[in-house]
This record gives C-alpha cells, sequence and structure tokens, in this order.
C-alpha cells in the first residue's frame, strides 16, 4: 500500500522486470502451488525468456523468499499508515480490509493459503511465514497497547492476545475469500470483513461492567 499523497520514484527497467517475474510467479504458486510450478511456468506467464529469470533468481526458492520480503513490505506501510489512524477501531479497520499486494485479492489470498501449506513440509518457507507473522502480531501489540483502550484500561484482553485474534480473524476471512471471489465482489467481501470488525471489538476492547451490556461500536 503506498501513500496516496506521494508520487513513487519511476523504477528502472531492471526493477520493473523484477516485479514483473514477481507478479507472474504468485499468480503461478496461487493456480498451480509451489511443487507443480516451474520456472518454466513462470516464464510463460511473465512472457520472457527463462534464461531472463535465472538472471534475476537463482532457482524457485530465491523467488519465494524475495515475495516474502515484498509481502513484508507492505505490510510495514500498510501497519504505518494504520498508526496514523485517528482512532484504535479506524486503524483495525485498514488491518483488516488492506490488500497490500498488486495482485487480485483473490489471487493473493490463494498464494498466501498454498505459503502456509508449504511452510509444513519445507523449514526455509517454514521460518519465512514465521517471521513474517510474528511481525505482524509484535507491531499489532505495539498498536494496541499504546492505544487510548489500552491507556484508560477499558480493554478486556492482553494486547498480545488481542492482536493474536486479530491476525488469526484476518488470515482465516482471507482464505474464505478464496471461495467466495467468485459470488462476492471486494466490496461486499470488505463489508463482510468490517461487520467482524464490529462484532469482535467489543468482546476485544471493552470492559464490561457488572449488570450492563457491552456497547456496539458504531464507527
Amino acid at each position: 500500500m503506498r501513500d496516496s499523497n506521494v508520487n513513487p520514484a519511476p523504477l528502472d527497467a531492471s526493477e520493473e522486470r523484477r516485479r514483473q517475474i514477481l507478479r507472474a510467479a504468485v499468480a503461478c504458486f496461487a493456480r498451480r502451488g509451489f511443487h507443480q510450478t516451474t520456472m518454466h511456468d513462470i516464464s510463460a506467464e511473465a512472457e520472457i525468456s527463462v534464461g531472463l529469470i535465472y538472471r534475476y533468481f537463482e532457482n524457485k526458492d530465491a523467488v519465494i523468499s524475495m515475495i516474502a520480503m515484498e509481502h513484508l513490505a507492505g505490510m510495514r506501510a500498510m501497519l504505518e499508515e494504520a498508526k496514523r489512524a485517528p482512532s484504535l477501531f479506524e486503524a483495525l479497520k485498514i488491518v483488516f480490509t488492506c490488500h497490500c499486494e498488486e495482485q487480485p485479492a483473490h489471487v493473493q489470498a490463494s498464494f498466501v493459503t498454498d505459503l502456509y501449506a508449504e511452510a509444513a513440509r519445507n523449514e526455509h518457507v517454514r521460518a519465512l511465514v514465521r517471521d513474517v507473522t510474528e511481525f505482524f502480531i509484535g507491531s499489532l501489540t505495539e498498536l494496541i497497547a499504546s492505544s487510548e483502550e489500552a491507556k484508560s484500561g477499558a480493554a478486556s484482553l492482553p494486547a498480545r492476545l488481542a492482536a493474536e485474534l486479530i491476525v488469526d480473524s484476518a488470515h482465516g476471512m482471507m482464505m474464505r475469500a478464496i471461495v467466495d471471489s467468485a459470488t462476492l465482489t471486494s466490496a461486499q467481501i470488505q463489508e463482510r470483513q468490517l461487520a467482524i470488525l464490529r462484532s469482535l471489538w467489543p468482546l476485544l476492547f471493552t470492559r464490561a461492567t457488572s449488570g450492563a451490556r457491552v456497547a456496539q461500536v458504531q464507527p
């Protein structure tokens, strides 16, 4: 995600080619999975020669590593935007509905799902996924801990536990979006994500008092 008020610097030809290869790889991995995808598949998707791809990436693991780094960079940008939000609810709204990558949402979701499956059998990928997930949870923990809700004692759960529940919910909704992408628009999927956030909010960030009902958030 990029700040709409900032014009990004133009990419040189080498960087643009690298991004072209990465976009093609994400599409192939989402469609065929890591094991079934070959460098020839990626070259066909990118419409460039296999030899040219090897000038940028030594092997398929190197492609996966770079995609993970790109995903982490996008996550950092998204979290920086969330930190600037006027309230914790607005910050979490960004977290729940933001898509960092340039690929269509269902393609990215399919790729991330396969990434987790690959982590079960590939130690290199498992380390990448673990690092990205820990960064996400840790950053969200800091965001929650510095919020007015935490400072006022209104939060009903420790910041770390709340962050873990939010991240796991976000991952689950992303996977659910894969099967719904054929019948729901992106706007409809995002609205469902916001409805879930509204339902989670009083459980995570409103400390109930004796005999009182927890108020629902009205953003």
